[in-house]
């Protein structure tokens, strides 16, 4: 009953607050015309950037969905919960997705009854680090910052999981998806009985009419997501300054790991963005345990990021989400100070 009421609260504002955000977006284009088309134009280019990944991810989700793999899926899960966030944790760390990127997925197969604990573990892992990024972080930051990144992603996710398994009874992580317009077209082809699983959706127009609805119920999902979430990037770039942030998270200082978490995060701009960003910082006195914890934190608690969730995840589990990825954050540059 209350998730009827909060769904028809958001539709009753919705209107406002969409002609709310266009009326911002107008008056800023017309005070401040140059740097509103440099955003729109970022805007694009980080949309065009993470379309091949995007485009992956919305295509597997509407084609598990319409080819009923969600059940076999889903009762693959069932029961084995340990080996499944471990598994989720090390594909997580070693695959070239983002917690973004891999949106799609994930919110189909949360809306296909997987449970949170090995997704909540593969988001968490996945935006850290890849093979690519592994290469790029030695070469730019040390093999050491490299293998220690790595293992902290896998350690976030294994992190995450298992407190996640443990809150498993809990009916906010039974149903952790919202009930929205936005969200519930992602699971309406599950109204009804399962389809059997069959991989050769062309052939079978009711499963063709599943995977359009759910092709087009994700794209208009990510699109939303993923808009602001770039314009809230722009201006985070246009506006801080990295020489801002070097003088207080040196190694002298017992709250730089915090502030490089709480602060630094927000100033993250992209996995390899932030590589030579962050060598920069050390140069200028960045402890190391500092500089992990603002590459880890920055993957996962980036504003961003977070506004991508958001709209997916109900509060508690969008929240449990943010506190599993500070207190690993944490974890990650204490330990790997100590160990440097």
């Amino acid at each position: 009953m209350s998730d009827q009421t909060q769904s028809g609260s958001g539709f009753r504002f919705k209107p406002l607050l969409m002609t709310a955000a266009l009326g911002l977006a107008i008056a800023g284009a017309s005070i401040w015309p140059g740097p509103a088309w440099e955003m729109v134009q970022f805007v694009a280019m980080g949309l065009v950037s993470v379309a091949p990944l995007v485009l992956v991810g919305i295509l597997l989700a509407a084609w598990i969905m319409a080819s009923g793999a969600d059940a076999p899926i889903a009762r693959a899960f069932q029961g084995r919960m340990v080996p499944a966030i471990f598994l989720a944790s090390l594909i997580g760390a070693i695959t070239p997705v983002c917690g973004v990127t891999v949106l799609p997925l994930m919110a189909g197969l949360l809306a296909a009854g997987i449970p949170l604990a090995p997704i909540m573990a593969f988001w968490l892992s996945s935006p850290i680090t890849d093979p690519a990024m592994l290469a790029t972080t030695a070469a730019t930051l040390g093999i050491g910052f490299a293998v220690g990144k790595t293992m902290a992603a896998f350690g976030l996710g294994l992190w995450g999981g298992a407190i996640t398994a443990l809150f498993s009874a809990q009916p906010w992580v039974r149903v952790p998806l919202r009930h929205n317009a936005l969200v519930g077209s992602l699971s309406q082809s599950n109204c009804g009985a399962p389809l059997p699983f069959d991989a050769r959706i062309w052939k079978d127009a009711a499963r063709r009419a599943v995977f359009r609805q759910n092709f087009a119920a994700t794209t208009r999902l990510i699109l939303i997501c993923l808009i602001p979430a770039f314009a809230a990037e722009y201006l985070l770039n246009a506006l801080l300054q990295p020489q801002a942030l070097s003088a207080y998270m040196g190694a002298d200082v017992w709250w730089a790991i915090p502030f490089a978490v709480f602060v630094g995060a927000p100033a993250y701009l992209d996995g390899y963005a932030a590589l030579p960003l962050t060598r920069g910082l050390m140069d200028h006195g960045m402890a190391p345990g500092a500089a992990m914890a603002f590459l880890v934190s920055g993957g996962v608690v980036s504003i961003w990021g977070a506004m991508a969730i958001f709209p997916v995840l109900r509060l508690k589990p969008f929240l449990l989400y943010l506190a599993l990825a500070v207190t690993g954050s944490f974890a990650a540059g204490y330990v790997f100070d100590w160990v440097v």
